[in-house]
């Protein structure tokens, strides 16, 4: 590992941020928080303030151009990442940025491109792929757990995304913004769950908005909608074995995560009561043979190397990835997912929007 911690400076810091990136990073040892830069300045002086953080900007560009930061974290929207990210790869800077990682395909090709270029490591905020449970459940199919897989189902719901919405989350109802529940939910979970069982070979889906007009809880003003709230997907891996996927905003009760693997020799199911902000990792169960009863599979300590913490699991899945990237740019290699696996997302849910607009099952290339 590198002698030095990584200086990492911090652009918008909203409730993602403040909950998830800055308690995260002042977990590891490997980063130091050196600068953080907000619109409001006094919200950045109280941020800094309350997480020790020496730099505070209100110019995001003046903090890209700081010598003292390695790293720079772009966490605004995601209207808001295309020039900050150019800006931090044309400073020859690492970069991280929160998914969704553009709002268009053309951006995200960019992005991929110039980061190449410019040989800096790029990541994105696809965590959930980093927690302990995901990567013990791939690991359990790759090893033959399940025998060959045979299905795949996922259920992902969340009470966010219903009818009224916070002003905080305006952002999300213009289509253009890319922020409702398929890019961002949808991305997040089925990232996750292709990396665990294998690329998707073709997609049919039904996208529905079943919310017309949204309401701001606070000043209750009222917009129409053409956002998605509930997400259909199904086809076939390259594998060549068969995938359903369900994914709900707005659900008032029991929402959370479900995921079951079908095998020729045992099944294995992943659950957790929440999708974000979890308390606790997701439960994984499996079972071998026939008839038998699902038992809970502990996940070995070996699956993660954090400092002690009484850090969410949600938050975790976020420290392991920024684990992972202190260990990319310390040893050369490349764990993390970065702007190639957002590009592969973003094509695929591009994918996903258009079957259901043309009502034709859609084929994904191998690049």
């Amino acid at each position: 590992m590198q002698e030095k911690p990584i200086r990492v400076g911090i652009v918008g810091v909203g409730n993602w941020g403040r909950y998830g990136h800055l308690p995260a990073l002042q977990l590891l040892p490997q980063f130091k928080i050196e600068a953080v830069s907000s619109r409001r300045k006094e919200y950045a002086q109280g941020i800094a303030g309350q997480f020790g953080i020496p730099l505070v900007f209100t110019d995001a560009f003046e903090l890209i151009r700081q010598p003292d930061v390695d790293l720079v974290v772009i966490l605004p929207p995601a209207p808001h990442h295309a020039n900050l990210t150019r800006a931090v790869i044309e400073a020859g800077k690492d970069v991280y940025c929160e998914w969704p990682l553009t709002t268009t395909l053309a951006d995200t090709e960019d992005f991929l491109r110039r980061a190449e270029d410019a040989k800096v490591m790029h990541a994105v905020g696809l965590q959930r792929r980093m927690g302990p449970s995901a990567r013990y459940v791939r690991d359990l199919v790759a090893g033959g757990y399940v025998g060959e897989v045979r299905s795949v189902r996922m259920h992902v719901s969340m009470n966010f995304f219903q009818a009224l919405r916070p002003s905080d989350l305006a952002w999300t109802i213009p289509p253009k913004n890319f922020s409702h529940v398929l890019s961002i939910y949808g991305g997040h979970f089925m990232d996750m769950l292709f990396h665990i069982v294998g690329s998707p070979a073709s997609v049919s889906a039904e996208v529905a908005n079943q919310f017309p007009e949204i309401t701001i809880i606070e000043t209750k003003e009222t917009f129409s909608n053409s956002t998605p709230d509930q997400v259909l997907v199904i086809g076939k891996l390259t594998a060549g074995f068969v995938y359903s996927i369900q994914i709900e905003g707005g659900k008032r009760n029991n929402s959370g995560l479900q995921i079951d693997i079908t095998g020729t020799e045992g099944d294995l199911k992943i659950s957790n009561p929440l999708s974000f902000q979890n308390p606790n990792d997701n439960l994984v169960e499996g079972s071998q043979g026939n008839g038998e009863a699902l038992e809970a599979l502990p996940i070995p300590a070996s699956y993660s190397n954090l400092p002690p913490s009484t850090l969410d699991a949600s938050v975790l899945d976020l420290a392991h990835l920024y684990s992972a990237c202190a260990n990319d740019r310390a040893t050369g290699t490349r764990t993390v997912p970065n702007f190639a696996d957002a590009l592969r997302m973003h094509r695929l849910i591009d994918l996903v929007v258009n079957s259901s607009s043309i009502g034709k099952r859609q084929t994904l290339t191998s690049n």
